[in-house]
């Protein structure tokens, strides 16, 4: 018996894949699977809507059901134009959520590009790509953001851009020091006496196995960008009314919060949880892929 419990912890991840002991870390990590589960739960809540509520409901106004509080006919109650509440929170939910996603990707598109080139290649390459990275760095990104959309102009694909250029910075950090670690291991340079270009070596055989910390911080930056999406809004930068988004949603009933404190209370209310969730995953992910975590 004592046999057993002396070398548990040295065999509960024997035969396992890396993936397998990856996952089984994650799920011994209880606020990271209850994040998870919300943020499942959310996300068929929002792609099911035409299921259980009508897209009509988003835009029918109803002067004479202005500002009814929550009830069995209106879930989460009306706004200052009879506008059911509840449909627009669910429909917005989708605009933040894939509007997050896209302005992930477009920062690991440009983490990836920047990061990998200037780990890789190094020298004066990686002095010129990262001085650009820290000039986009150490400008306030909701600052930086709020300037391009003043420059460019309010709508929803210029705040995509303008979200996506001032963030892609810190991920071309974290690709870089991923790609760092990597570039003088025995297989890189075996398949540089192969005659291996470097773009190749760097997309097939650097980023796969550097790929860990990129994903933790998009995971973490999801989280950032819904908030970011949601304030541009809110400041009315973003989406313009009166397409539904929950940063929208917040400034068009901002006047009459204080009189009816559920128009703020539930987007509020959803923006954080959604925001915490993704922190509780990403803090998951992080843990789960660190080889020095003793979980």
């Amino acid at each position: 018996m004592k046999t057993v419990q002396s070398t548990t912890g040295e065999t509960k991840y024997k035969n396992r894949s890396q993936l397998g002991i990856v996952v089984l870390r994650f799920r011994k990590n209880k606020l990271a699977m209850a994040g998870l589960l919300i943020i499942i739960l959310l996300i068929i809540a929002f792609l099911a809507a035409p299921l259980y509520i009508s897209y009509d409901r988003v835009f029918r106004q109803s002067m004479a059901n202005r500002f009814l509080t929550p009830s069995a006919q209106h879930w989460f109650g009306t706004d200052q134009f009879g506008r059911d509440l509840f449909a627009r929170i669910i429909y917005g939910g989708r605009i933040s959520l894939v509007s997050g996603l896209i302005v992930v990707v477009l920062n690991m598109t440009g983490g990836l590009i920047f990061g990998g080139a200037a780990g890789y290649i190094g020298g004066v390459v990686d002095d010129v790509l990262m001085r650009i990275c820290d000039i986009f760095i150490a400008v306030p990104r909701i600052l930086l953001a709020m300037a391009v959309v003043a420059a460019l102009g309010q709508g929803t694909l210029n705040m995509l851009v303008a979200l996506a250029v001032a963030d892609f910075g810190i991920y071309a950090r974290v690709v870089r020091a991923s790609i760092m670690n990597l570039r003088n291991q025995e297989y890189v340079e075996a398949a540089k006496c192969c005659g291996t270009s470097s773009v190749r070596i760097i997309f097939k055989h650097l980023l796969p196995n550097g790929m860990g910390p990129v994903i933790v911080r998009a995971t973490l930056g999801l989280g950032g960008a819904i908030l970011a999406i949601a304030t541009l809004g809110f400041l009315g930068l973003g989406v313009a009314s009166p397409t539904p988004e929950w940063g929208t949603i917040l400034s068009e009933n901002r006047t009459n919060i204080r009189y009816f404190p559920h128009l703020g209370l539930i987007p509020g209310m959803f923006i954080a949880i959604s925001v915490m969730c993704m922190n509780f995953v990403g803090d998951g992910i992080r843990d789960a892929i660190d080889p020095r975590s003793k979980n």
